[in-house]
């Protein structure tokens, strides 16, 4: 589990293209210190598994699946990436409950630059608008966020300087794809309550028949 409090700004070092899927090479400093075969750590959002560590370079294979449902797949030599080793028991909960299973992409539609922050604009896919919702959680390419305000396809983040400055949200510009994971308690809630209503309705008595009207 991850809390969407990014660690360090990385960088993709190689990509290796297998039939189906990729290998990624990524160096981060500080998410590598101590790393170990079988790690988990999130690039852009994404949960991925540690296969090498050496010095302050890991790598990590990305099969299809991941690569079609996340942005990931537009990664190159050279892009810089979120990184974020998973939460350890006891710790702060600086952000939301973040799993690093990503729901689905969006895109920087604008960015309105102020004096002390930046108000970005995201699209939504259809199918995530009911999870988000105005000052509720959302993860962008690995950061957690609060929303600011939430339309029908798209939503909006206030970042402040230091997020500006320490992750990708920084230099992504309109038309730029970011990885979308909404709340999980939202999906949770709503499966629980899709449930208690199905239940309700199987247990409904079957309506009487109707009787003739005797004289």
């Amino acid at each position: 589990m991850f809390t969407g409090i990014v660690e360090e700004l990385g960088e993709i070092t190689a990509v290796e293209n297998l039939d189906d899927a990729s290998r990624f090479r990524v160096r981060g400093p500080v998410v590598t210190e101590g790393a170990k075969h079988g790690d988990s750590i999130a690039v852009n959002g994404v949960c991925l598994t540690v296969v090498e560590h050496e010095g302050d370079e890991f790598t990590a294979d990305v099969m299809a699946e991941t690569l079609n449902r996340s942005s990931l797949g537009a990664l190159a030599a050279g892009s810089r990436v979120n990184l974020e080793r998973p939460t350890a028991v006891g710790d702060r909960l600086g952000g939301h409950i973040v799993q690093g299973h990503v729901d689905g992409t969006g895109e920087i539609v604008e960015r309105k630059p102020s004096e002390n922050w930046e108000i970005v604009k995201v699209s939504l896919p259809a199918d995530l608008s009911r999870y988000v919702v105005e000052k509720g959680s959302v993860t962008v390419d690995g950061v957690s966020l609060t929303v600011v305000d939430a339309g029908p396809d798209y939503f909006t983040i206030s970042l402040i300087p230091t997020t500006l400055a320490l992750t990708t949200l920084g230099i992504k510009q309109p038309g730029d794809p970011v990885n979308l994971e909404v709340d999980i308690i939202a999906k949770y809630v709503e499966r629980m309550l899709g449930d208690r209503a199905h239940a309700g309705s199987a247990a409904a008595p079957a309506p009487a028949p109707a009787q003739e009207a005797t004289k």
